[in-house]
């Protein structure tokens, strides 16, 4: 089922897109897709009574020419120097339950959602990719967060949302603990079909028919995929790996049309912890593919890709240095040339470790703070400032309260 709900004037179209992918959600339509595109749209008054017409000289035509071709010109430059912010957050809205998110928010008494549009409403991103968040079919809870955001003065009129990976149940022991149907046996973990999934807010119309969900391409089918195995052969079984996606949750490619820049696409994932398995590495080997996807995408392995005005984003849960998990994909894509890292900080990082780059507050002293969220602009953005919103004093309590990730943020310009 398809649910686009939009104003007369929107750009965006509802859509079906497979793009040659097999996808064996548990459901008969695979393209679950939810998105939302709400403008206001004012009433045009009309004047019925047209002015005579005159005849105008060839002079004056050529005179209204240049003067209009200097106006374009110069709204065009006025345009293309405003700033365009861009963020990441991983919101920790996940719930034990379906149906949960969607309760706790219309009672508006839970102090982390509180807390999660706090932050959101003081950074004020013109876009965001929130990681963590928890889909349903008919996109009720992120409607009805976005309705919280909009009290707070922050509208978002256009959504995205599709069904992750994570709950999707597969009837097969994915884990090797012998046992089945247990959150780890899940496309991606998850105790319920649509746990922790991902959504995307804009200020901006979503091209929805031009979306691409990379989110049912098969692990083994990845070009150069580092599939676990042990002694006794492909981990946990053949049977397994013949259906274990790549994505924990989803690989997204959104284009948003931007006025003045145009056309900006976004690349957005929310990737496996490289924790929580055993020698044979799962989680360490599928974060790492899941990361160099995207360098598989610019290079036109899945099709034509974009070659500016991009940004890559999203949880990646990879630190380049501290940590567990394989770093040559993140050290990768942080040296592509095609992608800028701008190291965001922020002084809240200092204060409780003395490094400014980190993104999330975990226990210490394991696994400790890392920088696991990313947002990298292409190579063509004018990066205007960058930072990692994680303040100090009472604003800092607010952040922890949110989430044990912090919002990360480019203001980019052409």
């Amino acid at each position: 089922m398809i649910l686009v709900r939009r104003a007369a004037r929107s750009f965006p179209r509802s859509v079906e897109k497979t793009f040659g992918l097999s996808d064996e959600r548990p459901t008969g339509n695979w393209s679950r897709l939810h998105a939302t595109a709400l403008q206001n749209t004012p009433h045009l008054a009309q004047n019925t009574q047209l002015p005579r017409r005159r005849k105008i000289r060839p002079d004056a035509i050529g005179a209204c020419r240049l003067l209009l071709a200097g106006v374009l010109t110069l709204n065009a430059a006025c345009a293309w120097s405003e700033t365009l912010r861009i963020a990441t957050f991983h919101t920790g809205l996940e719930r034990k339950g379906p149906g949960l998110l969607l309760r706790d928010i219309l009672r508006g008494e839970d102090e982390q959602i509180k807390a999660v549009a706090s932050v959101l409403t003081t950074v004020a991103p013109d876009i965001v990719a929130l990681q963590s968040f928890d889909y349903d079919l008919t996109g009720a809870a992120l409607s009805a967060f976005t309705d919280v955001l909009r009290t707070g003065g922050l509208d978002y009129p256009y959504q995205f949302a599709t069904l992750p990976n994570t709950g999707m149940r597969t009837n097969l022991d994915l884990d090797g603990n012998r046992r089945r149907a247990e959150a780890r046996d899940a496309q991606g973990y998850g105790f319920f079909s649509g746990q922790g999934g991902m959504a995307i807010l804009s200020k901006y119309p979503i091209v929805i028919d031009e979306v691409q969900d990379f989110s049912a391409v098969l692990w083994r089918d990845f070009p150069g995929a580092l599939l676990p195995e042990t002694a006794a052969g492909p981990f946990p079984s053949e049977q397994a790996q013949a259906i274990q996606r790549l994505s924990t949750t989803g690989h997204w490619v959104v284009p948003v049309d931007v006025p003045g820049p145009g056309r900006v696409t976004l690349m957005t994932l929310h990737a496996s912890p490289p924790v929580f398995d055993g020698p044979e590495d799962r989680n360490g080997k599928r974060n790492h593919d899941e990361i160099v996807f995207w360098q598989s995408y610019l290079d036109g392995v899945f099709g034509p890709a974009p070659d500016s005005q991009f940004v890559v984003l999203g949880a990646f849960n990879q630190d380049p240095v501290a940590g567990e998990g394989l770093k040559k994909a993140m050290r990768g894509l942080i040296s592509d040339p095609r992608l800028q890292d701008v190291e965001p900080t922020s002084p809240g990082s200092v204060e409780a470790t003395g490094d400014p780059f980190d993104t999330a507050d975990w226990d210490d002293p394991v696994p400790g703070n890392m920088r696991v969220d990313y947002v990298f602009p292409s190579s063509d953005w004018r990066v205007q400032a960058a930072g990692v919103y994680w303040p100090s004093g009472p604003e800092g309590v607010v952040a922890q309260t949110a989430s044990s990730h912090r919002l990360v943020w480019v203001d980019l310009a052409r």
